[in-house]
């Protein structure tokens, strides 16, 4: 190694962020297992790499004794006095033992570790990226897939979308760009393995933030998502600003905007209601398509019986229950549907 091998080290660190310091001790420490494989050594050595100049010297380190048990780690006082008179028993003496052909193992080895360091630096440097991005959407490229895995190309990393994170029935094609969600960041000794979503109830409410400008700038809340991926969500929103319609501003002139996130996510349906604080009300909307003709509530079970008419009745359960099983979640109720000839035939037996 030299001075030109320490000026580059000296660019790293103005380039990388990485200490010059950090990579000579690093540099040092590789040497020192480097020299002991090369060279069978049992031995205490130390390796100095020259700060200006970028020589290398390995030296043995010995204990001064009286009695040697080893004389890998060990040195008389009588031989040690012969290097320097100064040294007496309990002192270390390192001597140099560096070998002719050491060079080339020390550029190489040095090689290896500033390489290995620049990788760790810029995968720390995604890891810090993108753990501040969990729970936010990502467009990437379809890269490949394996063993049901998608991996996502996000220009500086991958994402892996799980087959437990796909939307049934959804096909992804090589170089098919699509946006995910963040769910999570793990740090591995690989880089950052980066988690995404496409069937998190998340992914909804960002696409809708990113449609709606009223939401974005707070105009407009999401208060509440219930989401079935592949088949239907439901979105419940209210207005800070009396003068702003909610649902209006989340459909979209014409439906435009509801309509672009309907396209992302492949023909999912989306319902939006406009949340309310009265649970009668929330409960009525949040069963949307069907007409409500009662919602009687029983707040201290946070239990709610709702009544619709007759031929509404399989609107309001939905296809498999799906209807229901979504509102229910929407507004945090357990909720009974009837239709109205149940009501009142259940209601005159009670009567009778």
């Amino acid at each position: 190694m030299n001075g030109e091998f320490i000026e580059a080290l000296g660019q790293i660190e103005k380039e990388k962020g990485i200490s010059k310091e950090i990579l000579i001790d690093t540099i040092e420490a590789a040497l020192i297992s480097a020299y002991k494989r090369n060279y069978g050594s049992a031995q205490n050595v130390k390796v100095y790499i020259n700060r200006e100049s970028g020589d290398v010297g390995v030296f043995s380190v010995k204990n001064v004794v009286e009695i040697i048990e080893d004389e890998l780690l060990e040195m008389s006082i009588e031989d040690a006095k012969k290097i320097n008179s100064n040294y007496g028993l309990g002192d270390v003496v390192e001597k140099e033992v560096t070998p002719k052909n050491f060079g080339r193992i020390a550029a190489q080895t040095a090689k290896q570790v500033v390489v290995q360091r620049i990788r760790e630096a810029e995968r720390g440097i995604i890891f810090d990226e993108f753990i501040n991005r969990e729970s936010e959407i990502v467009t990437g490229l379809v890269q490949r897939m394996s063993k049901g895995n998608v991996f996502i190309d996000l220009g500086k990393t991958e994402a892996i979308l799980t087959p437990a994170e796909q939307i049934p029935g959804e096909e992804y094609k090589h170089n098919d760009r699509i946006k995910t969600y963040i769910v999570e960041v793990k740090k591995t000794t690989k880089g950052p393995q980066i988690l995404v979503s496409r069937t998190h109830p998340g992914l909804v409410k960002r696409l809708f933030e990113l449609e709606v400008p009223e939401i974005h700038d707070g105009i407009v809340e999401i208060k509440s998502i219930s989401r079935e991926a592949g088949s239907r969500s439901k979105i419940a929103v209210y207005s800070h600003d009396e003068n702003v319609d909610p649902v209006g501003a989340c459909v979209g002139h014409k439906g435009t905007r509801v309509q672009a996130i309907v396209d992302e996510m492949k023909g999912e349906k989306i319902d939006i209601v406009k949340w309310n604080d009265n649970p009668e009300e929330l409960i009525a909307s949040a069963l949307s398509p069907s007409k409500v003709l009662k919602v009687i509530v029983k707040e201290s079970e946070k239990t709610a019986l709702v009544v619709v008419p007759d031929y509404q009745l399989s609107l309001a359960i939905g296809k498999e229950g799906q209807n229901a099983r979504l509102a229910a979640k929407l507004t945090n109720w357990k909720i009974d549907i009837k239709s109205e000839s149940q009501y009142e035939k259940a209601s005159q037996e009670i009567e009778e």
